[in-house]
């Protein structure tokens, strides 16, 4: 098998437990990355000449290698996805007694470019790198040999595979996929498109933080900003809330969200509000309506690390407003999939409007991601998701 050496030191942060192997970190003169073919697998050696593993090779990419095994024995191959698979599929079972899941969270599971979510008998699959890309077949396989699924999707049309230089597909690799497929969350029910959604179709990793929001529901006004299918909303409609406001630019979205509604028989007020979320919450702010909880669940405004003073920009604003739309004693729910915004920050952002508006805020619940997005301890990337729950009061003199 052909080798990768690093330069001197480059080795430390795999040997802390990271997966990655950053381009800049190859040492070329003595192993040119231009001689392999994005998929390879390859030995990695330290600058030395000792094996660390088989790591998968990109010689087009920042991040070049991603490490598979710490043993130059284990290849990423059928064998080893049938094992990893297992493992992962243990966690969810252990941790679920429904199969409404994600099965496979990348480098968390010892994938790294792999994600699987899983309803019931049906698989969506997103490949991101060309290691895996290499191996496709052997996941369905593997899949098969493990889950036994009736069908599964390859929803491969993320933007990480541009980066890759992959083309992007989405198509069924086994069985016969749905437009729309049924999964149950904190008890209640959804359909989620699957096809033509935003990535998998759902996003399971808000699952504890939307049962814990589902506590101050009952009774009261709900705004879900961002609302996308309606998996805050839908979920605090089930929870008790007599009126449930639904903010999103897709029509297509808004539309499964009135589904969704229906397939739980609500029978409060749901207002379906399509357009920019920003324009939307502003046009709210000058009717004068109030919310008891409102929910702000944004995409990433903070995609790559330099986007983070525009991103934190979009953040803030994005919650002033939110802020603004809160009645007196009610919830404000800050959510952020951006691993590139710490939480630390996101609460900077809430004082800072607190500040601003004259309002008294208290942090009373933080949120991350659910067990089914395990983070790896040594890799600060997989833990990317927050959702921060604060009181708001008038400012009371303070």
């Amino acid at each position: 098998m052909s080798v990768i050496r690093l330069k001197g030191q480059a080795d430390r942060r795999l040997r802390a437990g990271h997966q990655w192997i950053y381009s800049n970190e190859v040492d070329t003169a003595a192993t040119p990355l231009k001689q392999f073919t994005p998929g390879d697998q390859v030995v990695v050696e330290t600058a030395q000449g000792k094996p660390l593993g088989i790591a998968t090779i990109n010689p087009n990419t920042l991040i070049c290698g991603r490490l598979m095994s710490r043993s130059t024995d284990t290849f990423l191959n059928k064998s080893t996805l049938v094992h990893r698979i297992k493992i992962a599929l243990s966690l969810r079972e252990l941790t679920y007694a429904a199969p409404y899941y994600r099965l496979v969270f990348g480098d968390s599971d010892g994938l790294s470019g792999l994600v699987v979510d899983r309803f019931a008998d049906i698989l969506v699959v997103q490949i991101s790198t060309a290691g895996m890309e290499r191996v496709k077949d052997e996941i369905v396989e593997a899949l098969q040999d493990v889950v036994k699924p009736s069908a599964i999707l390859m929803k491969n049309d993320g933007k990480m595979r541009q980066i890759e230089g992959l083309e992007t597909y989405v198509e069924e690799a086994f069985g016969t996929v749905p437009e729309l497929v049924f999964l149950q969350e904190n008890g209640v029910l959804f359909q989620a498109p699957v096809w033509d959604g935003q990535k998998t179709g759902w996003f399971y990793d808000h699952r504890e933080n939307r049962k814990t929001m589902q506590g101050f529901c009952d009774g009261k006004r709900v705004l879900d900003v961002f609302s996308y299918i309606g998996g805050w909303g839908v979920q605090a409609a089930s929870a008790g809330a007599t009126d449930v406001t639904f903010i999103d630019a897709s029509e297509s979205a808004l539309s499964h969200v009135d589904e969704n509604l229906k397939l739980n028989q609500y029978e409060g007020v749901s207002n379906l509000m399509h357009g920019d979320a920003f324009e939307a919450m502003q046009s709210l702010i000058e009717d004068k309506e109030r919310f008891d909880v409102v929910v702000m669940d944004p995409p990433a405004f903070i995609a790559r690390r330099k986007d983070i003073k525009a991103g934190e920009g979009a953040y803030h604003r994005a919650n002033q407003l939110a802020m603004r739309l809160v009645a007196k004693g009610g919830i404000l729910v800050s959510g952020s999939c951006s691993m590139h915004l710490e939480t630390g920050r996101l609460h900077d952002i809430i004082r800072s409007n607190s500040r601003q508006l004259e309002r008294f805020s208290q942090l009373i619940y933080r949120g991350t991601q659910a067990p089914d997005h395990p983070v790896h301890p040594a890799i600060e990337e997989t833990e990317y998701l927050k959702a921060l729950f604060y009181r708001i009061h008038n400012n009371m003199g303070l």
